[in-house]
């Protein structure tokens, strides 16, 4: 009997001794007052992990100091599959100032919390995936509570479900002017990043449509995909887009995110174009964007953290193959543009690391992992577009040239004799209609012979090239510029002129093809002969016209002193 009591009072004190740990170690109660900065729970509340999800609140209460309930670390990480993370703390209201208790981060399964009301009994409210936001108590992109006003220090506890990813996300107590600061933030750059995203992606559809082009339709495909996938992510989706589609919403954050990656490598893929330097590539390239539109389909309908991670894994393989593909034409040289192209992928391919290793769970939850690949986007989107158009424009250029060859010269780009002759007509028959002349100034390279001698023909061709420039930078939006002959040109100045305009014109030419310019040797400048006339005159149409001109024009010597000559001023 004696051993027994002894026994009995050993135990007495080992309790006695562990509640004392236990109440020196519980957090403090949290007194907010007014004009308080944010506070985070991390170190200022206890939390436990309940296996199979099974137990009440009341329970919970009941059992009390006997659930090993842990002081929560900053930036702790759970692993909550099949199971409900409890998080337990006491708070203290000062003044009249609102306080919110908030779950920092969107795509949350489920959130309870609990406190008694003045009657003792319990007041629930819940947000997360389980519900539509218009629901929640306080409605917004990540789960929010208001904090209950009673008179003295209120104790809370918070019911956390999150499958699949380990839960990492800031639990924090804001006050109501922060919160709504923080939201009016949070739209205007959200708005600001979704609508750039919707209107480049309707631009880049309607060039798709418009010019047939296949880089806009693969860009676009990607920008819709991924702009949705960011919605859903960071639950704009829920928010505003598909409020009361709950089992979409608990699908889109995995399955969009999925897509777009898929979409990317087949963007990067008709970018690049693989197949013109090894046809391995290019089917290694369509395998991995098989292997990821499979794994989204099988993790859609088996949803698992494993089949998560081995989604997540394929995603990493697809930006090192885009990573490749663009270092490889770059290597190659081929295409003028792929630097910009590669400026532009730069910022996702490194953002999108961070929220791989997140979902990976081998690295903590931040502000990179929640809104990294968001801002590498938004760097990304303009970068892109800009090139896009550079290469459109650029083969859109060579088609307009294509198909404009019976009419222009394909040296110069300037009108051939045909066109010319065409306007000329034209002009003259407006200039007697309105009896106001207009003018036309024909134009020898009158040292084309010793260039072609002394430099070869290629820097003729240039010399050639640098004529013509010269016309169109003397010609107004309403003239035109022509080639005429294998080393003449014509400019038409159809507005109304007079002799003093024309001989201006005349003598802007000359002086420009006396100028050096790079294209051409260093010690090389243009001589340039120019006959003016007004017309109409006595010739009857525009051909013979032309070929009095013409006549004019070859009688002059090429070392003649006189470079400009008038014909009937």
């Amino acid at each position: 009997m004696p051993g027994r009591s002894v026994l009995r009072l050993l135990v007495l004190l080992g309790w006695l001794l562990v509640g004392g740990a236990l109440a020196q170690d519980q957090p403090a109660p949290i007194v907010l007052t007014p004009g308080a900065a944010a506070v985070s729970l991390g170190g200022a509340a206890e939390s436990w992990i309940e296996a199979g999800r099974g137990r009440t609140i009341d329970e919970i209460d009941a059992a009390g100091p006997a659930l090993p309930w842990q002081v929560r670390q900053p930036g702790q990480q759970d692993r909550l599959d099949q199971a409900a993370l409890w998080v337990r703390f006491t708070v203290e209201l000062r003044d009249s100032e609102r306080w919110y208790f908030v779950v920092d981060s969107s795509g949350i399964d489920r959130v309870q919390l609990f406190h008694r009301g003045p009657g003792g009994r319990w007041v629930v409210e819940e947000a997360g995936d389980s519900r539509p936001v218009s629901e929640w108590p306080v409605p917004g992109r990540v789960p929010t509570f208001e904090l209950a006003r009673q008179g003295g220090p209120t104790t809370y506890w918070a019911r956390i479900e999150h499958d699949r990813v380990d839960f990492a996300a800031p639990l924090l107590l804001h006050s109501q002017p922060q919160l709504l600061a923080m939201r009016e933030r949070e739209q205007f750059l959200f708005g600001a990043y979704f609508g750039v995203a919707m209107l480049l992606a309707l631009v880049s559809v309607a060039n798709a449509l418009l010019w047939g082009d296949r880089n806009f339709a693969a860009y676009a495909l990607y920008l819709i995909l991924f702009t949705l996938g960011q919605a859903a992510y960071l639950g704009v989706g829920a928010q505003h887009l598909w409020d009361r589609w709950l089992d979409w919403n608990a699908q889109s954050t995995f399955l969009l995110p999925g897509l777009s990656a898929a979409a990317a490598l087949w963007f990067v893929q008709v970018v690049t174009e693989p197949a013109r330097f090894s046809r391995r590539l290019n089917l290694a390239v369509l395998a991995l964007i098989g292997l990821l539109l499979a794994a989204q389909v099988l993790d859609t309908l088996v949803p698992s953290r494993a089949t998560f991670g081995a989604r997540l894994l394929l995603t990493s393989a697809a930006l090192g193959l885009v990573a490749v593909l663009v270092g490889l034409v770059w290597r190659k040289g081929d295409d003028p543009d792929i630097r910009v192209i590669a400026l532009g992928f730069l910022p996702v391919l490194v953002m999108a690391v961070f929220p791989i290793l997140r979902g990976l769970n081998v690295i903590p939850n931040s502000i990179v992992t929640r809104y990294g690949l968001a801002i590498g986007a938004a760097l990304e989107m303009p970068i892109l577009f800009y090139a896009l158009n550079l290469r459109a424009s650029r083969r859109r250029e060579a088609q307009q040239r294509a198909t404009a060859l019976p009419h222009t010269d394909a040296l110069t780009g300037l009108a051939n004799r045909r066109s010319l002759v065409q306007r000329l007509d034209a002009a003259m028959a407006r200039a007697r209609n309105q009896k106001r002349p207009c003018a036309l100034l024909l134009v020898r390279v009158a040292n084309a012979e010793a260039l072609l001698g002394e430099h070869g023909r290629d820097t003729l061709d240039r010399a050639l090239v640098v004529t013509a420039s010269h016309l169109r930078r003397a010609a107004t939006d309403i003239d035109l510029a022509a080639r005429i002959g294998e080393r003449e040109f014509a400019l038409l100045v159809e507005g109304p002129t007079t002799p003093d305009l024309a001989t201006a014109r005349a003598q802007q030419l000359v002086a420009s093809g006396l100028r050096p310019v790079q294209a051409l040797p260093a010690d090389v400048t243009l001589r340039l002969l120019v006959v003016i006339t007004l017309l109409p005159d006595q010739a009857p149409d525009a051909e013979a016209t032309l070929q009095w001109v013409q006549g004019a024009l070859g009688g002059i010597r090429n070392d003649s002193r006189k470079q400009i000559r008038a014909l009937n001023f």
